[in-house]
């Protein structure tokens, strides 16, 4: 099998569970295993964050719910988008509790309900992604509230910049409020109102309401300074490769696609087999990218293929089968997701989600 993979830590996950859990407390914890857990793999992460005490689990689809119920996965479940009307009938089935922000799929829901079925209406307060405007929302729940097919569990929205945008956020949490209180006032009483993701629960007290949805900050990523000052995270990620072959060349050569670079003096170059089709992005050997080999930063010396990169070892030892980390820590050095998103111009959600499937995923605790 090629050297190259993903090392999960397990125990990182429920670490960052227990210490997030125990900053929002009382809210209850929902972990967000949306896109295969980020890139973690989505049901060995599921199983860690519920066994850390988390109460919920987010998804995207129909699809990454049933891939939790086929693994046996028996907590409840939360799609944080309305389904297509063709996949209500096994969202009903496999238990998934849906969002809903629109009248039709209301009653799409409605008709194919047997039972009182809890559903979460979604307010937009302000991301405009998806989401139910303050009058369509309140019009939604009353329409659940004279439905004996449906159940009013949940009222929630989402913060779009809880990171960077206080004034913004709490008027977020403000318009929320006030709906809930409308609501409540109308006799409608929502089980869980929830709007915080991972900065809106480590930030913002007053925004943590029945529950917190926190998906980067359990994977062990900050999605903000600040946050370090409230709990303390542990990366879960690992992205391990090993040198599969070596070669002296002289000052000037210039490895690999382009030849962009020469080599200022005879150096040895290391081969690792992994490349930007496995989510290493063929940019980080133009902006001074680096991998850890030794324990010690090692430059790209040309830029990323699809299968391979080649590192400068200048006059360093390096053997076949050495340990390369790409992301993570190795010896007293680490590079993680946030440097990779700086150099990229990106962020630490989409690195941790581009590393591709042909990594297999290795997983400790």
């Amino acid at each position: 099998m090629r050297p190259s993979w993903v090392e999960v830590d397990l125990d990182a996950i429920r670490h960052n569970v227990r210490q997030i859990r125990e900053a929002v407390g009382p809210a209850r914890f929902c972990a967000v295993v949306k896109a295969d857990g980020y890139g973690h793999g989505d049901v060995p992460v599921a199983g860690a964050a519920l066994e850390a005490g988390a109460d919920w689990l987010a998804v995207a689809t129909v699809t990454e719910g049933l891939r939790l119920r086929e693994a046996g996965i028996e907590a409840p479940i939360l799609l944080l988008s309305e389904a297509s009307g063709t996949d209500v009938a096994c969202l009903i089935a496999e238990r998934l509790t849906p969002t809903v922000y629109s009248e039709e799929f209301l009653a799409v829901l409605a008709a194919a309900a047997e039972a009182p079925l809890g559903v979460h209406v979604k307010l937009d307060t302000g991301m405009h992604r998806v989401g139910a405007d303050e009058e369509t929302a309140g019009r939604l729940v009353g329409q659940i509230q004279a439905d004996p097919r449906l159940h009013l569990e949940g009222l929630w929205t989402h913060f779009p910049s809880a990171e960077d945008d206080a004034a913004f956020t709490g008027a977020q949490i403000k318009q929320l409020h006030r709906l809930v209180a409308q609501q409540r006032a109308a006799g409608a009483e929502p089980q869980l109102v929830h709007a915080a993701n991972s900065a809106g629960a480590l930030l913002y007290p007053e925004g943590r309401f029945d529950m917190v949805r926190v998906g980067l900050a359990m994977y062990g990523c900050y999605p903000s300074p600040a946050g370090r000052e409230v709990v303390a995270l542990q990366p879960a990620m690992r992205v391990v490769s090993q040198v599969v072959h070596t070669k002296r060349l002289p000052a000037g050569a210039r490895p690999t696609y382009g030849r962009i670079r020469p080599l200022a003096e005879e150096s040895t170059v290391a081969t690792i087999p992994i490349g930007y089709a496995d989510g290493i992005t063929r940019r980080l050997a133009k902006i001074g990218g680096e991998v850890l080999i030794g324990g010690r930063r090692r430059q790209y010396a040309g830029i990323v293929t699809m299968d391979q990169i080649v590192v400068n070892m200048g006059n360093d030892p390096v053997e076949v089968g050495d340990e390369v980390v790409l992301l993570g820590r190795q010896g007293d050095e680490e590079i993680d997701a946030d440097e990779w998103a700086e150099r990229l111009d990106s962020v630490s959600w989409e690195v941790l989600c581009g590393f591709g499937p042909r990594l297999p995923r290795r997983y400790r605790g």
